[in-house]
């Protein structure tokens, strides 16, 4: 079961990081203009934020669950292919519209989707699913754009679109071979919960805000490390390290994914998890600026990344445990877009910052890795304000 899960997240997601680089060469290619290919990448982006506590209630209040996601995937992907057709041969609002609707359904490729696998497996096996789960993550990230590009350089951006969008198209039609049970008619079961129960949780619920809001500002600080990565390469006069040390992060946490997945810890309390990674995630960061060399320097961004991978696992962990069964999707997809959103500042404060130096943008970042774990302490303090879901120990999952 978890190999057919891993398999539609792996093409939904590899559909989804590339196509930020492959809708932006076929942009350049017909148009000339990379600014109308960032602009349909902000389309593609922008409204999953937006949409988020939409889909996700949707998600949780929908019956035929299996058709409602895969027809999300499906949609995704037929966006992803309209689009490669209408670049430079339709007027942009219309391309931008249609790369708009396909990014409303970005949601459901990510915090949606990893909300199913507790409906899917038995709970002793979650743990390690989230961890898989992360890994997905990370090696659409790596292969992604690396697909898009190589595909481009082959067949041509056009046809690379086109795969690219195929491929989600497929992971969606794989989602009816998932053996979801449909949601319970009203009555019949817990009630979904309104479209505002998600903000009210990760407000108010302790482990749940502590979770989002740590993560959140810990974010900040990783979204911000694409610009400094490249003002790095300049201060060691290697050019390399502009990618190489992003990549170097990633391998990191595709890593440090997969030795949790193989010996996961402190799943009675993921919360701790996260709060410990982000303040190990900083010390590696802050050691970056004394190092001497861009290859010194990729060894710590590895160690960072290596962090990275538990913490995301027993973020995905965290919110599956807390999240009420009425409001599951809404906290997953919610708290995808708070995340996605505090990235976007980051990288948008380092563009203006980026006159302080390489040196002092890199402990910034670290800096926010621990305040990120510092306010993830301060928010578990309180009494939750609702009886919280049963245990893994105590529950039992068909």
């Amino acid at each position: 079961m978890l190999a057919r899960y891993m398999l539609v997240a792996v093409l939904v997601r590899l559909a989804s990081e590339g196509a930020r680089v492959g809708v932006v060469v076929l942009a350049v290619e017909r148009t000339g203009s990379a600014g109308f290919g960032g602009a349909l990448i902000a389309a593609l982006l922008f409204p999953s934020v937006v949409a988020a506590p939409l889909a996700g209630a949707l998600a949780d209040r929908v019956r035929r669950r299996r058709l409602f996601h895969a027809s999300c995937l499906v949609c995704y992907g037929t966006g992803l292919t309209v689009v490669a057709g209408l670049i430079g041969r339709a007027p942009a609002p219309v391309v931008l519209t249609v790369a708009t609707a396909a990014g409303c359904c970005t949601p459901l490729l990510t915090g949606g989707l990893t909300s199913l696998l507790s409906d899917l497996l038995p709970s002793t096996e979650l743990p390690r699913a989230f961890s898989l789960d992360a890994v997905s993550y990370n090696l659409a990230g790596i292969t992604g754009p690396a697909l898009a590009s190589a595909l481009a350089s082959v067949a041509g951006p056009a046809p690379a679109v086109v795969a690219l969008g195929a491929g989600a198209a497929a992971g969606g039609l794989l989602v009816f071979a998932l053996p979801l049970r449909p949601h319970p008619r009203q009555g019949a079961g817990p009630r979904p919960a309104g479209l505002g129960a998600a903000i009210v949780l990760l407000v108010r619920d302790p482990p749940l805000r502590s979770l989002t809001w740590a993560s959140g500002v810990g974010q900040l600080g990783i979204g911000a490390l694409p610009v400094v990565c490249v003002l790095l390469a300049t201060h060691y006069r290697t050019p390399w390290a502009a990618g190489g040390l992003m990549t170097a992060m990633a391998l990191g946490s595709l890593t440090g994914s997969l030795a949790y997945a193989w010996q996961p810890w402190g799943t009675r309390r993921p919360e701790r998890t996260v709060v410990t990674m982000l303040f190990a995630t900083g010390v590696a960061l802050a050691a970056v600026p004394w190092m001497d060399s861009a290859t010194a320097a990729a060894g710590g961004f590895a160690l960072a990344g290596w962090c990275t991978g538990p913490l995301f696992a027993a973020l995905l962990a965290g919110r599956d445990r807390y999240a009420p069964q009425g409001a599951r999707t809404q906290v997953f997809t919610l708290g995808a877009s708070i995340k996605s959103t505090f990235a976007a500042g980051g990288a948008a404060l380092a563009g203006v910052w980026q006159a302080a130096g390489p040196g002092s943008l890199v402990l910034a970042v670290a800096a926010c890795q621990v305040v990120g774990a510092v306010l993830g302490v301060v928010l578990l303090h309180g009494r939750r304000p609702r009886a919280g879901r049963p245990s893994p120990e105590s529950s039992t999952k068909c």
